[in-house]
């Protein structure tokens, strides 16, 4: 399996391409690179159905953020690393020494729900390397601190609680998963999810949810999307209750840059929900041939 370390972090990747030998070498550049970031408590696995989808006209590669997937956090934590912390602008910076790491100038982004907040992050940062963006699941919303405060105490229980026997419980995935969807997803991929919030690092999983929920994230967010250089399409999920459709409505009014979709009955992964329109919208978003049904 493929890694490559980032400040002290063994970074899982993986490509997905036509090319031969392509999981574990980057393919040929004979096409352009979009690039997956994942959101909150997940990993690689969630978007590899996508990518296959879009490998027809993309070498994409695909990665776990630090503390999550298979990028597990050193132990003990190095005192740079603990100094470091979970500020959603060191992912954003992780993002670019992975692409330096591999020899990426310039690629495509596609990122989903905290991931995208990532995304936003990078893509003012590093605005010359995007060549256009999709963001999955994403909005701005408005801060309240009591509501803050409770998601925060909610949110450090539900870290705190995760036995690995969990897994084991019949039908414990469904349950896990209902607030996520409106549409069935594969079991595999239900279990997938599952697994991967059991094993995400105490340290990330809990520091994410207080950067990505935070007053500071509120207060900046919408900065970020009024600074937006980059062409940039926003999905939302009609019934998505994570990340509401009217956040990503609020977000895409601040910049002529951002394309507003809104896929019908799917919720938090209308990537998953419904795979054909979501692709659909993609392609056309990035001006490539729509693949033909069989």
């Amino acid at each position: 399996m493929p890694f490559v370390s980032i400040r002290g972090v063994d970074h899982y990747y993986e490509w997905i391409s036509t090319a031969p030998n392509a999981s574990t070498a980057a393919p040929n550049r004979g096409k352009p690179v979009m690039v997956f970031v994942h959101g909150w408590a997940g990993s690689t696995r969630y978007w590899q159905s996508t990518a296959q989808a879009l490998s027809d006209q993309f070498d994409c590669l695909l990665y776990d953020l630090r503390g999550f997937g298979q990028s597990r956090l050193p132990r003990p934590i190095p005192a740079d690393l603990l100094e470091l912390g979970y500020e959603l602008e060191t992912y954003a910076d992780d993002l670019a020494l992975l692409l330096d790491q591999l020899g990426l100038d310039r690629v495509y982004l596609n990122a989903h729900s905290t991931g995208s907040s990532i995304a936003a992050l990078f893509l003012n940062r590093y605005s010359e390397r995007v060549q256009r963006a999709i963001l999955t699941c994403h909005g701005v919303f408005d801060y309240n601190p009591i509501t803050f405060k409770a998601f925060h105490r909610a949110g450090s229980y539900v870290v705190a609680f995760r036995p690995l026997w969990l897994k084991q419980i019949p039908g414990i995935d469904r349950m896990f998963m209902s607030r996520f969807l409106h549409r069935p997803i594969p079991a595999e991929a239900r279990q997938a999810f599952l697994e991967d919030f059991l094993n995400a690092d105490y340290e990330a999983a809990l520091g994410t949810i207080y950067t990505a929920v935070s007053e500071k994230a509120a207060l900046e967010m919408p900065l970020e999307y009024e600074r937006l250089t980059v062409p940039t399409l926003l999905i939302s999920g009609q019934y998505d209750k994570i990340i509401p459709v009217k956040l990503g409505r609020k977000a895409a009014a601040l910049s002529p840059r951002v394309e507003h979709v809104v896929i019908p009955k799917t919720a938090h992964f209308p990537m998953l929900e419904d795979a054909e329109t979501y692709l659909s919208l993609v392609r056309q978003f990035l001006q490539v041939p729509q693949q033909v049904s069989s």
